[in-house]
Formats: structure tokens, sequence, C-alpha cells
């Protein structure tokens, strides 16, 4: 097939929406608009498919589509296309963006009829789906830059789509202010990369890596590759730059979806994976990345843990399940970081848009302490809820357990890797699976407490199709992933992730051979801590309801920082936000106002008053010129007289 015609309909049919709604912005049909915004997504999804099946027919180790629309930029040693590739890891990509991507549109038709913005809501929607596409299938930094600041704008659109509640425009401008601080770390690596290899080309920059990794911390690929992991701690949320992702939560439900699940904040794990070889020459920056990982998967994990906004438990849940992505990747997994991202990208969407029908029906309420039972109000949201709980937990056979324990045995296995890395992937499984099941038998499960007066019912078939489709993927989409020792066990079923992306992905170095015994004690270990730990949630939360409020005022202060997130927030705040306000207060106050303002008045003042002086002497007045005359000649007598 014309390869060059669908590329060219993948990304641009989602522009096309964006530019109808765009158009009709003001308009109240949200029949039209969400026809015409999924419409719009899912014709790439069409087209994404045609190009994956032609891609499968090529040659495992030629599985590249490349093709480039014109030259960008010419410039002295810069030479950038607008080229665009599909192999194997951006083919995953698409897949999810626009697949997960078409039902979170179709989700939004329900969800959203009766806000009167709603033409402009799926513009924007459609603009976030081309801008992403623009970061998975750019064939060079530049071009993924684009894509990346693209979605960087459209969350700032989105989140604060009810931008006349101060507090959710605030929200919108938090997550762009963040993301703009990563974002400048992100072009001074691409500028050290350039600098160093003479291209922005993808392909190029990871064939001219050099055979033996970087020791130094002052190298050029250790520093260029360390500037583009905090560019990806502000677009995927890790420590120090997560703080955005949660209070992204006040945008539409669906939109919760989009950045969570299927688009924004899976750019940083792709970037890495996609500069693999590059990255596994930086053996320090893979330290960072896995510390940075694991440290936020556990701290995210701990957060999750107090909250009482539906919303905010998943949103806490994200930032934890991408510290594991980004353990793995640091551990020299990127398979398994990737494999993570799609799983991830299933259960976590149908979750937000589960907690989605669980909002519309309780009208617009999202604390769980004012739900409960409602599995007999909503019964195909909790059913689907369910499956994205136990997928998320790592229950097999459902998809979160085949990723999340590959990642948990790199982490131990892998020469990259430490049993620290495995104890702390470990605590932040058996933490995750404590506050999901919380959030279960709180929401679902348990005694009513629907305040009077609210009727709970089913969402519209617009809304709970999207569900069940996501939930059939949460139970069958790790399938494709089976480790080793489980399809040996099963009869030698064939790892399909593994095969295809493995001309992808440079091998770690040193890697021994598995232990199978040790590998199934791990998987029985990480699995039992989660069996245990959600037992434990159903306890304290069901059975004895009051358990754990006690067990909250045992903790004391503890409780207090966890259920205030640590107080990281505040912390910038009188740390960087405050001192950067009173300090440009300062300088507007005493620099700008008296110092230079004084400055060109006194400047205007003296040139005031000479023209005025100047005006006074030609004012048309004959006697007075005469006068001028009569004294300039008295003063020239006089000099000569005195000579």
């Amino acid at each position: 097939m014309n390869h060059s015609l669908l590329m060219s309909i993948l990304i641009l049919s989602p522009f096309v929406g964006f530019l109808i709604n765009g158009l009709r912005y003001k308009k109240h049909n949200y029949l039209v608009a969400g026809t015409i915004a999924t419409s719009a997504v899912f014709i790439s999804f069409i087209s994404a498919v045609f190009l994956v099946v032609d891609l499968v027919g090529l040659p495992p180790d030629s599985r590249r589509i490349a093709v480039t629309f014109f030259e960008w930029i010419r410039v002295a040693n810069l030479s950038v296309d607008a080229g665009f590739v599909v192999d194997q890891i951006s083919a995953i990509m698409i897949l999810i963006i626009t697949g997960v991507g078409s039902l979170i549109h179709l989700f939004s038709v329900g969800y959203m009829h009766h806000d009167k913005g709603v033409a402009k809501y799926f513009a924007y929607l459609n603009l976030f789906i081309f801008n992403m596409l623009l970061l998975v299938l750019g064939d060079n930094l530049l071009v993924m830059f684009v894509g990346w600041e693209g979605v960087g704008l459209c969350s700032y659109l989105l989140i604060g789509f009810w931008f006349t509640d101060e507090t959710k425009a605030a929200a919108g401008m938090k997550a762009f202010v963040t993301n703009r601080v990563g974002d400048a770390a992100f072009l001074l690596g691409m500028f050290i990369l350039f600098l160093t290899f003479g291209t922005l080309n993808f392909s190029e920059l990871n064939a001219l890596v050099p055979a033996a990794a970087e020791t130094s911390w002052l190298g050029a690929i250790t520093l260029g590759t360390l500037f583009l992991f905090v560019g990806a701690t502000g677009k995927s949320a890790q420590i120090p730059l997560y703080i955005w992702l949660p209070d992204a939560m006040a945008g539409p439900t669906p939109v919760s979806a989009l950045i969570h699940a299927a688009t924004m904040v899976t750019a940083g794990v792709y970037m890495i994976v996609r500069l693999n070889p590059m990255f596994m020459m930086a053996p320090n920056t893979m330290m960072i990345i896995a510390i940075i990982g694991a440290a936020t998967a556990v701290m995210a994990a701990t957060i999750g843990m107090t909250q009482w906004d539906i919303k905010k438990v998943l949103a806490y849940s994200t930032v934890s399940q991408l510290g594991y992505m980004f353990l793995a990747c640091g551990v020299g997994a990127f398979g398994a970081a990737m494999f993570h991202l799609m799983t991830h990208a299933f259960f976590k969407a149908l979750m937000f848009l589960g907690s989605g029908s669980v909002i519309h029906a309780m009208h617009e309420e999202q604390d769980i302490r004012k739900m409960g039972a409602l599995k007999k109000y909503l019964p195909i949201t909790h059913f689907t809820f369910l499956l994205g709980w136990l997928a998320i937990i790592g229950i097999p056979p459902f998809s979160g357990f085949f990723s999340k324990d590959e990642i948990l045995w790199m982490s131990f296995h892998s020469p990259l890797g430490h049993p620290v890395l495995w104890a702390a992937g470990a605590l932040g499984a058996t933490l995750t699976a404590f506050y999901m099941t919380r959030l279960m038998c709180l929401t679902f499960w348990g005694a009513s407490r629907v305040p009077k007066g609210t009727h709970p019912h089913e969402s519209p078939i617009t809304m709970t199709i999207p569900l069940v489709v996501l939930g059939v993927l949460s139970v069958i989409g790790g399938w494709i992933g089976i480790p080793h020792i489980v399809s040996d066990f099963l009869g030698h079923l064939p790892n399909v992730w593994e095969e295809w992306l493995h001309p992808m992905i440079k091998e770690v170095p040193n890697m021994g051979p598995a232990d199978a015994s040790l590998e199934w004690a791990l998987i029985a270990t990480s699995v039992g801590l989660a069996s245990v730990s959600a037992l434990v949630a159903y306890h304290m939360y069901v059975r004895k309801p009051g358990s754990a409020s006690r067990v909250a005022d045992a903790m004391g202060p503890a409780y207090k920082i966890v259920y205030n997130k640590y107080f990281i927030d505040e912390a910038y705040f009188a740390a960087i936000i405050n001192p950067l306000v009173k300090g440009s207060r300062a300088l507007w106050y005493y620099v700008d106002v008296n110092f230079i303002d004084k400055c060109t008045y006194w400047a205007a003042d003296v040139a005031k008053g000479g023209g005025a002086l100047i005006r006074s002497l030609q004012n048309g007045n004959m006697q007075q010129y005469a006068m001028y005359i009569g004294i300039g000649l008295v003063v020239v007598l006089s000099i000569l007289l005195m000579r």
C-alpha cells in the first residue's frame, strides 16, 4: 500500500478533526462534535493497523517504514527532515494512542454531553492525539520535540478546560510551568548530543554510539542523556517534577484517562526506549534512572494509600506505575518497560474511565467516603473496574502480572539491577495492592454511604462499550509476553513481545542465564505479598471498617505527613516559588520602579525642560528678539573693550 498516504492520514486525520471542531467551537451539539472527533481518531487507528500489518510482513531485522515529506531545516551542519518512521517501537505506540484514544473519545460523547464547550473540548482532544503522533512517529529529536511541546500545550488547555474555576485554571498552569522546566533540560540534552554527534536523527545517533560505555559523569553522552532524562521526569511525572500530574485531575475525567494512559505521560519512557543504545553507554545515567524510578514507585504508592478523591488515588497510581517503567529502563529492561507501558494503558484507561462512570452516576461526587455498595447500581462499571483492579495489583493471568513481574525479575537479575531495587519494586507492588483494594472497597463494596437524594445509575452505552473493550484487553493484553519459565510450564508458548522488540533493543552486557527456581520464588513472593496486602485492605475497609481509622490514629504524625503528600508542594513554595516571587517583586519595585523608571523620568524632565527653554527663545516676539540682539552686542563689546 502507499505508505506516504497512510502516514499522512494517520497524522493529519486528528488535525482535520481539530480544525473542524475548532471552527465550530461555539456549537453545543455534542453528538456532531463527538462523532467528528471520534471518527477522526478511528480513521487514524485504521491507518495505523494497515501500516503495522505491512510492517509485520517485512523481515524482522528490516522492519521499518520511513516517510520523508520535505526538508524542514538546513542551517550550516544542521539538517532536519520532516521525516516519520514506523518500526517495532513506534508501531506499539501508534496502536495504543489511536486505539485507546478512540475509546476515550467515544466515552467522552456520553460524559461531556451536558457541557456547553463540547466542540472546543473535542477539538483540543484531537489536537492532543495529533501532537502525540508527531512525538512518537518523528525520526529525529527535533520533530519529537515539536510533538513534545504540543502535548504540553494540550495538557494545559485540557487540564484547565473549566478555566472559570480558579483552582482548575491554576492546575493547568502548574502542569504547563512544571513541564517547561523539564523541557529546558530536554533542549540542553538535544544540544549536547548534536554537538557531539552532528545529528539529531534517532537511527544515526544510535549507530554512532561508541563501543565502550562512558564512565565519566561529565562525558557528553552522560550529560546529554541525563538532561534528556530530566525532561522525561517532567513529561512522565517522576521525582522531582511529578507534582503536576495529581493536580491534572482538575480536567474532565476522559482527559485524565488520555493523559495518564494513552499519551503524554508515556512520552518520557518512549524517548528513553527509542534511544536505548545511547542510554546503555551511560551507566551513570542508567543508575540514576533506576533509583528515581524505584523511589517514585514507592513514594507515590504511599500517598495513594491516604487519598479520598477517586481520581487522585488513580493519579498517584499512575505516578507509581510510571516509576516501574523507569525502573525497568534503568536496569536495561527496555522491552519490559514498553510491555508495562502497553498493559498500563489498558487497565489505567479502564480505571479512569470507570471512575468517570462512577462520578457521572454520583452526580459529580468524587469523594469515596460518600460512596460504597455501588456494584448493585453500576454492574458493568463494577465488573470492568474489577478486571482493571486485578490487572494493576498483578494477579495472574491478568495483564499487569506479566509486565510488572518481568520488571521485578529484571531489577533483581540484570547486571544493572540490585536486590534493593527489587525490594523497592516489591514494596511498591504491595502498597499498590492495598490502596487499589481500598479504592474498590470504599467505592463498590461494603456498606453504602451514598448521600440521601442521590440515585446512582449505570452509564449510557457510549460510556460502557469502551469499558468492556478495555476490560477484555486488561485480561488478555499480557498474554503476548509470557515469561519463559511460565511458558515452559505451559508448554513452551512463544513470547511474541520479546521476539517483536528484539531487533530494536540493545542487550545488557554480561547478562547471565536465568535461575528458574529463583525466578519462581520471586514471582511467588511478589504475588503473595500483593494478595496478602489486598486481603488486609478488604478486612480493614469491609469486614472491620473502623480499623482503618484506628491505624491512621496510631500512626500519628507519620499519617499526617503522608496524607499531606510529604509537604512537597509546600517545600517547593517555600524554597523556590515564594523566593522567586519575592525576588521578582523586589526587582520590580527597587530596580524597575525606583531606579529605571525614575532615571527615565529624570531624562524626560531634562529633555522637556531644555525644550521649553529653547521654545521660549523662539516665540516670534520681535521686541524680545531685539532685546536679545542688544544684550548680545553689549556682551561682545564688553569682551572687546576688556581686551
